[in-house]
């Protein structure tokens, strides 16, 4: 996007150092030179705006027909064609028309386009994404989207580890991109799909190798193609634009990508349970749920200590019986001394989660799980599931949570003026409404291992409204009480948002109690320490208990 081939120049020369054939390729448009062009722009030889995506393709097309003497695969050498961002689409459609030519390609952090999609679908700045609809629907493609302004670059991804020489020289050559090659839809025969890919993950605008890996343990169709055996990735610790960050480093990587290494994701469950479908780590009542729509409601038991499932109690460490005891103890007389309404705790699943998935969120053993130990505690636990289903959802989200909301309350079994939210991982966006607007009626705020600030690979502004370290910041009143169980092997990305929140949070007095699990990964799994996500989660619920019985 809005780029020339000069961006490429510091990777190029370090793999013609390598002994590779290179060839950048400027793409058409007002401000850029057409191929055969001298390095700097030519107004005598602009494209108009009126190119489109079918443009790109032909012109990607006619730079592998001009490669001669590399076959596809033959001795182990052929194009190895490289898209960065928007680029990867023209490359995809080049590759399912050349496929014999093609050894590999190469998606340098990029999303999965779809045949019938057009490129608009993968921009991540919203506002870009919003462009009138009927412009759209009508098929007009004229017209340009202007370049970014320097301080602009990070609505398009993060500029981690971009000097500020280059960040200047980018916004110099910045030239508009037409609006024809976003809005056209791109078109495949299949063919590419024989083709080996690679994807390079730049994990500092958001998304690494691990989170792909739980992207396709969710179970979507359209991420299904990733585990197969031609398909490879490898992680770049920098922005979204690592031929300006990181030259060398992507020319190695590029380099290995030719030659198939890599990291080879796994098909769902083919490694283990997958994180989301891992077991509830305490024991847990066994409860009748009442289904309603989308909410789940999971009502103490009279009594509340009978039905405790955990046939490893045998097992455990005296001192974890001893715990259990006490929380029992705990249970009873929380539960007893309750007469009618009882609080409720609201939880709320993260995502994006693939429309459709199996088993749904609220069927998790971990939200499940939350909300049947919240009831087995003397609350009512209620589990929420949402339409989550893109980083562009989160206002539909917010409306689905705000009116599960309201059902709870309206329950009379319920104490309408004692709940609690609690939020998971990329759900954790949703709390900045209840940041900005608290009711007197949310006694307790809490998130595990959330995402507290839109990532930079998102697209949304500063300003944007699902941002809760901005909105505690803002603020005009002290915020309900918090509980945050973080994990201390979280990606540096959400770790960042996390640390953001709890600066803000020190910055308003808010009150703030923090569990950690310190050797914990996001959304925990076979791999971590059961017994510290045990007292970390007990912990953590008892918190919220406490707020609520305040």
């Amino acid at each position: 996007m809005f780029t020339d081939a000069h961006v490429w120049e510091g990777t190029a020369r370090r793999l013609t150092a390598a002994g590779a054939q290179v060839r950048a390729v400027t793409l058409a448009g007002p401000g850029r030179p057409r191929a055969g062009d001298g390095p700097e722009p030519d107004a005598g030889a602009h494209a108009e705006a009126e190119a489109d995506l079918e443009t790109h393709i032909e012109e990607v097309c006619a730079a592998i027909d001009a490669v001669t003497g590399a076959p596809g695969g033959t001795g182990g050498r052929g194009i190895v064609l490289v898209g960065h961002d928007y680029g990867v689409h023209p490359v995809l459609g080049a590759a399912d028309r050349r496929a014999e030519r093609v050894a590999r390609i190469v998606c340098v952090d990029a999303g999965l386009p779809q045949d019938g999609v057009p490129p608009l679908a993968a921009v991540p700045d919203q506002s870009v994404r919003a462009l009138p609809a009927e412009e759209a629907a009508s098929g007009t493609t004229a017209g340009v989207l202007p370049p970014p302004g320097r301080e602009e670059w990070t609505r398009w991804g993060s500029t981690a580890g971009v000097s500020e020489e280059a960040l200047d020289r980018l916004t110099a050559r910045a030239a508009p991109q037409p609006l024809g090659t976003l809005l056209r839809p791109l078109r495949l025969s299949g063919a590419a799909a024989a083709v080996p890919t690679t994807g390079v993950l730049c994990t500092a605008n958001g998304v690494g190798i691990d989170m792909v890996q739980r992207l396709v343990d969710l179970g979507d169709p359209a991420l299904r193609a990733l585990t197969g055996p031609g398909v490879t990735f490898f992680e770049l610790p920098t922005g979204h634009w690592p031929m300006l960050s990181c030259p060398e480093d992507l020319a190695g990587v590029l380099l290995r990508a030719a030659a198939g290494e890599g990291h080879r994701l796994t098909p769902p469950g083919a490694s283990g349970t997958p994180a989301h479908l891992h077991p509830f780590p305490l024991p847990v009542p066994e409860l009748p749920r009442e289904r309603r729509g989308n909410v789940d409601f999971y009502f103490p038991r009279p009594g509340g200590t009978k039905g405790i499932e955990g046939t490893e109690r045998a097992e455990r460490a005296e001192r974890a019986e001893r715990a259990e005891r006490a929380e029992r103890a705990e249970r009873a007389e929380r539960v007893e001394r309750v007469d009618g309404p009882r609080p409720a705790v609201v939880f709320v699943h993260g995502g994006p989660v693939p429309a459709g998935a199996e088993p749904s969120p609220r069927d998790w053993p971990v939200l499940a799980g939350h909300a049947r130990y919240a009831a087995g505690q003397g609350a009512v636990g209620v589990t929420v599931e949402h339409r989550l289903h893109d980083v562009a959802d989160y206002p539909r989200a917010a409306g689905d949570v705000a009116a599960a909301v309201d059902l709870v309350r309206a329950d009379p079994r319920v104490d309408g003026d004692r709940i609690a939210l609690w939020f998971f991982s990329g759900g954790g966006p949703l709390l900045a409404d209840w940041l900005a607007k608290p009711p007197a009626w949310l006694r307790c705020l809490a998130a595990a291992y959330p995402v507290l600030a839109p990532l930079p690979n998102w697209g949304m502004s500063a300003d944007s409204r699902f941002h809760p370290v901005r909105a505690l910041a803002d603020a005009g009143h002290a915020p309900p009480p918090l509980v945050l169980l973080r994990v201390g092997l979280e990606s540096p990305e959400i770790a960042a948002t996390v640390s953001g929140f709890l600066a803000a949070a020190g910055e308003r007095e808010a009150e703030v109690r923090v569990v950690d699990v310190p050797h914990g990964h996001h959304g925990g799994g076979p791999g971590d320490p059961e017994e510290e996500w045990r007292g970390a989660v007990r912990e953590a619920v008892r918190a919220v208990l406490d707020r609520l019985d305040a």
